[in-house]
């Protein structure tokens, strides 16, 4: 188990942000890899190097519709004097039983055919007469409308060089070759590759399962009427979203109501589809801060709450947090603050870190950059606290929106960064250089 079952932690102690989000990424370890069929591994992370089996293309075969050929039999082929041969038949993609071609012959080959024994190049179709007899064609007649193009005599315009419009076999990846390494993300081209070299399945970490729920009994579904001093969920939506986003599946619970039992046997139910929890709201100091009324509670061994700390931390917003492992599986937990944009920044910084290490994926975090601040008036920020503002970030420079009220949310809907101010700064003046983390 992680430090967060120390409860005789000093609840005074303020901990920096890079203590909880160690503390956090100790104890959550990638999950057990899984065999998964192709789709179902899409935004996985490959633990094994896979190998090339068979090379491709596995032959060589015509990138153009167009006649196979030997090349001396074309040599000196011209507009005026054509080169006529006799076409002895058909090869279409996926033919098993190649006509051969001899002296004088030609076979109408489709894009993709194997190219016949015998053949040395393809005449694309427009270099010919199709068979018609009557000058150059502008395509190749498809076989049910004109069967008798495999007989007969073919004019041919052009002379071609040795294995023109030829597809070397093995020319895309030869057998024996690594085509994907350990570690690869898969999105759609390496899904693709897998399928191409044959591989019906491939050893993944899966996507963690993430359960997201809210508490708090202002809360109300969206789309239902509000009463006096009722709110939307958000939160849950907004962090299930971001979850998802980060590559997990996310459960949504709805919001559960201020009830420490309810909220206790909410958690049990949820945890047989958890690779990790995250509770919004609910862990500050306030008299119905439910969570950590249902979470610090020490029961039984099997009883949630067991090892779940709650902790200040040197940041704003964000300051009340929770963290630890619930359950007999030990399933990791963060507890959220409850204001929106609190719990976005806190999920920002702690939780999607944590879902991209239980993906097995070597960068957990989001990338970052050096911005100008592009300001009316200097920033401020309190001592002692790492501060995150919300901005917008372009060509080098972030411009700040909303104030840092903890539950503007319309504000965080035009963000897409994060402005760093460190815990030894108190004011950052327009035009400095400050530290952004991007949202994407």
């Amino acid at each position: 188990m992680s430090s967060a079952a120390h409860h005789n932690a000093d609840p005074d102690r303020l901990w920096s942000v890079d203590e909880h989000l160690e503390d956090v990424l100790t104890t959550v370890r990638p999950l057990e890899p899984i065999e998964l069929q192709l789709l179902d591994a899409q935004g996985c992370v490959l633990v094994e190097d896979v190998m090339v089996p068979l090379s491709l293309p596995p032959f060589d075969n015509s990138s153009m519709d167009g006649y196979a050929v030997r090349v001396a039999d074309v040599a000196g082929a011209s507009e005026e004097f054509p080169a006529a041969l006799e076409v002895v038949g058909d090869v279409a993609a996926g033919a098993a039983d190649p006509v051969r071609i001899g002296p004088g012959q030609a076979a109408r080959i489709m894009t993709g055919a194997p190219l016949p024994p015998g053949a040395e190049t393809v005449v694309p179709v427009e270099w010919t007469d199709g068979g018609l007899g009557e000058g150059p064609v502008s395509g190749m007649r498809a076989r049910s409308l004109a069967p008798e193009g495999a007989a007969g005599q073919v004019r041919v315009y052009r002379p071609a060089q040795a294995r023109a419009h030829v597809r070397a076999r093995g020319s895309d990846v030869q057998a024996g070759e690594c085509a994907l390494k350990a570690g690869t993300v898969l999105g759609p081209p390496q899904i693709g590759l897998l399928a191409a070299i044959g591989r019906g399945t491939v050893r993944v970490r899966p996507r963690p399962r993430v359960v997201v729920l809210s508490t708090g009994s202002e809360l109300v579904q969206p789309g239902e009427q509000l009463a006096g001093g009722q709110i939307h969920d958000s939160n849950s939506f907004a962090l299930t979203a971001a979850a998802r986003d980060a590559g997990a599946i996310g459960y949504r619970v709805g919001a559960v109501a201020d009830d420490a039992d309810t909220l206790r046997s909410t958690i049990e139910d949820q945890l047989v589809r958890a690779d990790l929890m995250v509770t919004t709201g609910g862990v500050s100091v306030g008299a119905y801060d439910v969570v950590k009324e249902a979470l610090s509670h020490v029961g039984d061994e099997d009883e949630p709450g067991g090892g779940v700390e709650f902790r200040k931390l040197a940041m704003q917003p964000g300051k009340p947090q929770g963290f630890g492992t619930v359950g007999p599986d030990h399933v990791p937990l963060l507890a959220l603050p409850g204001n929106p944009v609190s719990s976005y920044v806190s999920f920002e910084l702690f939780v999607r870190p944590a879902i991209r290490t239980l993906m097995g994926l070597a960068d957990v975090h989001r990338p970052t950059a050096r911005a100008k601040l592009a300001a009316d008036k200097a920033l401020t920020s309190p001592r002692g606290r790492r501060q995150f503002l919300r901005g917008t970030y372009a060509d080098g420079e972030v411009t700040p929106v909303g104030g840092t009220g903890s539950h503007l949310i319309a504000a965080l809907a035009q963000a897409d960064a994060l402005i760093v101010v460190p815990e030894d700064t108190e004011s950052v003046e327009p035009g400095t250089e400050v530290e952004v983390v991007l949202l994407g």
